[in-house]
């Protein structure tokens, strides 16, 4: 099932998508819902982001191509994690599927990340690794807009990771999905640059939902950002950057300087 949160005719609610029409449903994916007899086409909606999260999620360095690269640029010796590591994004951030991402007047060094974003469907405490997935109610995909100078100079992240509209989301919430047939790809401007196998990650979903649950509550509508791999260009005004994972769609933004 394709969960799509969308505005049409002055409203902004939930519906299921099939094929190219929207089925608009009374309630929500979280607390309990109803199809009703309207129905409108795709293209005919503004999609809005899939959800907007209690708590924002984020992990880093989680795929070990990444810090390798990173590590190169730096030149020093790369080191994996030995643990999950669990950090935390800014609402205010997120814009949906096609909105523009606006680079700040001061920005220098803007880079994309191309990520997996599983979303919470039920209440968490205390899962075991096995029990994880359970409390899962699909997958989206993020697009981890990151202003590297500021990353560097800023010890919270709080701009280089937060600034308005860093993080696109979408283009909806697929409740189906095998993680281990999930390739992402990454497009600039129409021409890849980076491919790579989305669950090839160092520690998996499961493991983190598990780690997190014993020291944290996950409530539904939490979102988990799951990283990238491989290293992004520098990106400029007119840039357009899509975001595919298999199965799940594509999330597509355009990039536009501050006026």
């Amino acid at each position: 099932m394709r969960w799509i949160r969308y505005s049409h005719g002055g409203r902004t609610g939930y519906g299921i998508l099939e094929g190219d029409r929207i089925t608009e449903v009374s309630g929500d994916p979280f607390n309990g819902f109803e199809r009703t007899r309207t129905t409108c086409e795709l293209k005919s909606v503004k999609l809005e982001v899939p959800v907007v999260p209690p708590t924002f999620y984020c992990v880093g360095l989680n795929y070990a191509e990444h810090i390798r690269e990173v590590a190169a640029k730096q030149g020093i010796k790369a080191s994996l994690p030995e643990q999950p590591d669990v950090g935390y994004r800014a609402v205010n951030a997120l814009i949906a599927h096609e909105e523009a991402v606006v680079i700040p007047r001061d920005a220098s060094k803007v880079q994309y990340e191309g990520e997996l974003v599983v979303v919470i469907g039920k209440k968490a405490k205390n899962l075991s690794e096995a029990e994880a997935l359970s409390c899962v109610l699909g997958y989206t995909i993020g697009n981890d807009v990151s202003e590297r100078v500021w990353q560097k100079s800023d010890r919270t992240l709080w701009r280089a990771k937060n600034a308005d509209t860093f993080k696109p989301m979408g283009p909806w919430i697929d409740t189906q999905v095998d993680l281990d047939a999930l390739e992402t790809r990454v497009r600039l401007n129409g021409k890849e640059t980076l491919r790579f196998r989305t669950n090839d990650m160092i520690f998996g979903v499961a493991r983190y939902i598990s780690t997190m649950t014993r020291y944290l509550t996950l409530y539904p509508g939490d979102v988990i950002w799951m990283g990238t791999d491989g290293s992004s260009p520098d990106l400029k005004a007119t840039d357009v950057v899509e975001v595919e994972i298999t199965g799940l769609g594509t999330l597509r933004n355009p990039f536009i300087a501050e006026t």
